[in-house]
């Protein structure tokens, strides 16, 4: 039998090596690699082919959100579970809408992920306990509130990765670097986000996208 080859993406290297080491105790799971932000995340799983990713959320360059929706786009079939010490409820609804397989708090590492490796590998979905309750929630007050449109679902997915890397202080240069992409059209994607936001300064920016839970004061 075929062990699961997992793909762990999280930019502290002692977190990669805890999971990769609880990992080594199970006789059906394969640690295939690692990678420390988005962007290795992308290219270690065209190079590896994982049948299960573990993304963190908060990391350098691209983000896990990030990552996750170039990975859908290209592999609508990967699964991700994702691992974090977040339980907000923007993050647990954006990463639901992107798409992915299950989604696990950090405290819960140990025979909980090994769980939900097994699970998603046969094609399950899997949630943290207590992220389960904020889902449901999460659908009530949405329900007793009817569908107000949320600002940050009018941007493109490039869009929403341009203001993540802006909100983390990147220049035009740097963000153009990072993506792939020319410095005008870096340019032209902020100016894109300011006129559907409503937001005209980079502060403005900055201040958004941490009340909407895209990066954190205390990123980790």
């Amino acid at each position: 039998m075929s062990k699961i080859k997992v793909l762990i993406a999280d930019d502290h290297a002692l977190v990669r090596e805890g999971i990769a080491a609880l990992l080594k105790f199970s006789n059906d799971i394969e640690v295939a690699g690692e990678a420390s932000d988005g962007i290795e995340a992308i290219e270690q799983a065209a190079r590896l082919k994982p049948d299960i990713i573990i993304m963190d959320i908060s990391m350098p360059r691209l983000g896990g959100l990030e990552a996750t929706i170039e990975l859908k786009k290209s592999d609508p079939d990967v699964k991700i579970i994702v691992l974090t010490q977040y339980d907000d409820r923007e993050y647990i609804s954006r990463f639901l809408k992107a798409g992915v397989s299950g989604y696990l708090l950090k405290k819960a590492v140990g025979s909980e992920l090994i769980n939900a490796i097994r699970a998603v590998s046969r094609g399950e979905f899997y949630l943290f306990s207590a992220i389960a309750s904020e889902v449901v929630s999460g659908y009530i007050g949405r329900d007793s509130l009817g569908s107000q449109e949320d600002p940050y679902e009018r941007l493109t997915d490039r869009e929403k990765q341009v203001l993540k890397l802006i909100a983390e202080g990147h220049s035009h240069k740097e963000i153009a670097n990072i993506l792939n992409i020319s410095v005008k059209t870096a340019i032209a994607h902020q100016t894109n986000i300011s006129e559907k936001l409503g937001i005209n300064s980079k502060t403005g920016l900055v201040k958004f996208a941490i009340s909407k839970g895209i990066i954190k004061l205390d990123s980790s």
